[in-house]
């Protein structure tokens, strides 16, 4: 899978959840539980995913250019959120 993402963003991710958006590449979208985010209007079609990468729950917000996943935020994510889309 290509990924492309913001480098100043990837900063952020890293301070903030302690994970490289580059590591987003790892992240199998064919297990993934994918649903549109439409949390706010991010004035573009966002998605985020869960799936687990390595046994850990992990949770991708990212858009699509093209084939390519843009992605947005790569973190952990909470059991609670694991246990819901049954991952």
């Amino acid at each position: 899978m290509e990924v492309e993402f913001d480098r100043s963003k990837d900063a952020t991710n890293m301070a903030k959840h302690g994970l490289s958006l580059a590591d987003a590449a790892n992240f199998d979208m064919a297990i993934a539980v994918i649903e549109t985010d439409n949390r706010a209007d991010y004035g573009e079609v966002r998605f985020r995913a869960f799936a687990r990468v390595d046994g850990e729950g992990r949770c991708l917000v990212f858009s699509l250019r093209g084939a390519v996943v843009r992605a947005i935020s790569y973190r952990r994510a909470h059991e609670k959120e694991m246990r819901r889309y049954d991952k």
